[in-house]
């Protein structure tokens, strides 16, 4: 039993990488992932602790914070993140933090996340998401040595 789980592992840590490498960022990169200068893909980060799921934010409830504009859902989500934006932001700017955790940077979906220990963590995708839950205390404390080193790899 354990062997399968093992083997199953290792298969979708495999499958996960070789869908990574192409979208690998090589040059200096900003310390929050922002396509088109917008953070997150326009998800209120709020949304996450607050509805418990990604929610797609509106242009009137917007903030720039650490160079990106921010998107709620309502007032009282911009509030809250302008009160203490640390609290909410996710951890690693943004990116993929199984990526950060293995030395690079991907961008992390808003579709893939996770709340652990009151931080929220984006991901990839649904595949990196099976192997984070696995292993996401050690993977935090791998991506925690390599932030934000990795930013200038």
């Amino acid at each position: 039993m354990e062997s399968s789980l093992l083997q199953r592992f290792a298969i979708l840590t495999l499958f996960a990488l070789l869908f990574q490498l192409p979208d690998r960022a090589y040059a200096d990169q900003p310390m929050f992932h922002a396509e088109q200068g917008v953070a997150i893909g326009g998800y209120d980060t709020v949304a996450f602790f607050v509805e418990g799921q990604a929610i797609k934010g509106h242009r009137k409830f917007a903030v720039m914070w650490k160079g990106a504009v921010w998107h709620f859902v309502t007032k009282d989500n911009q509030i809250s993140f302008e009160a203490d934006p640390r609290a909410y932001a996710p951890r690693f700017g943004g990116y993929c933090a199984f990526a950060v955790s293995q030395g690079y940077l991907m961008s992390g979906s808003p579709e893939s996340w996770q709340i652990i220990g009151g931080e929220l963590f984006l991901l990839y995708g649904p595949g990196v998401h099976q192997i984070w839950q696995y292993q996401s205390t050690e993977l935090i404390s791998q991506a925690r040595d390599n932030w934000p080193s990795v930013l200038k790899q």
